[in-house]
């Protein structure tokens, strides 16, 4: 009788996480770099006198771990990994400012005496640049702008920067009606008599027109969790038909770094702890199957 064609494994396909409590799947990650499954186990030796070998050797703790490296993010890697659900919103035609904030002081930002919003302009929506904008108060009714990065300034019209503080619009004027930026798309709302403090600041974020966003604070304490879950970790398909695919139960990973390299695409490596399943009496299932 001939020997049977050795059993292997090849590849990576998917990894499936899902929900314990209703078997509920949160996505599927496909740009995965590899994945491992380590369970390794130590033995206990008892050694003993002048002997410099161990009399015996017991069985010790066995740690079941999963090494998964992925390059993709969709929202339930920061839910699962990072502890705090992304926030995915749907397209904006017009793009978007967020709610501006007072940094320092309180005198900028103002419902009664200052600026009252920061708003996309009407017809000026295409000028909107991605960013973080500062505003500092120079004068009682004047400002300067301030935006984080040039990775978007020349969207619409181009932008440009003034000087190496990063400031991008200078002497803004309130005094007698609203500021308005048309080289940044930005109004900039003023409500009864501003009376700036000199040096004070706020905060917005901008958007441009897009499709789809998504924003994710992380460190949320209020809100923040790193639920169990189950994971299915399905091998690539081989010319053959030969199929793998593990069936890790109860899963926990805390912490995932996110790489910003040069000229590379972001890649993160998660460790994941692979549980016992009581109700399955289980830590991990592997399933095998030659189609015919």
């Amino acid at each position: 009788m001939a020997l049977s064609a050795p059993r292997t494994f090849f590849g990576i396909h998917s990894f499936s996480p899902y929900q314990r409590a209703t078997g509920e799947f949160y996505g599927e990650l496909k740009v995965l770099e590899s994945s491992s499954l380590s369970l390794s186990g130590e033995t206990i030796d008892l050694v003993g006198g002048s002997n410099k070998f161990p009399w015996e050797s017991a069985d010790g703790a066995i740690t079941a771990e999963m090494s998964l490296s992925f390059s993709e993010y969709p929202d339930f890697v920061f839910t699962l990994f990072l502890g705090n659900a992304p926030t995915t919103n749907a397209a904006e035609a017009s793009g978007s400012v967020t709610t501006a904030a007072n940094v320092k002081g309180t005198s900028v930002i103002s419902a009664a005496n200052g600026i009252s919003a920061v708003t996309a302009t009407s017809g000026d929506e295409a000028d909107l640049k991605f960013g973080k904008y500062i505003i500092v108060a120079t004068a009682s009714q004047i400002f300067d702008l301030y935006l984080g990065s040039d990775a978007d300034i020349g969207r619409g019209t181009d932008g440009d920067y003034l000087n190496d503080s990063l400031k991008v619009a200078s002497g803004l004027d309130v005094s007698a009606s609203s500021a308005i930026d048309a080289t940044f798309g930005l109004t900039f709302t003023k409500v009864g008599t501003p009376a700036f403090t000199i040096g004070d600041s706020a905060e917005f974020y901008v958007n441009p027109i897009n499709t789809s966003s998504m924003d994710v604070t992380i460190g949320n304490q209020a809100n923040q969790s790193f639920p169990n879950f189950g994971a299915l970790i399905m091998g690539q398909k081989k010319g053959s038909g030969e199929m793998i695919e593990a069936d890790a139960f109860n899963c926990k990973a805390v912490g995932m770094p996110l790489a910003f390299s040069r000229g590379a695409f972001s890649t993160s490596e998660v460790t994941v702890k692979m549980l016992y399943d009581s109700a399955k009496d289980g830590v991990i299932k592997i399933r095998w199957v030659q189609p015919s």
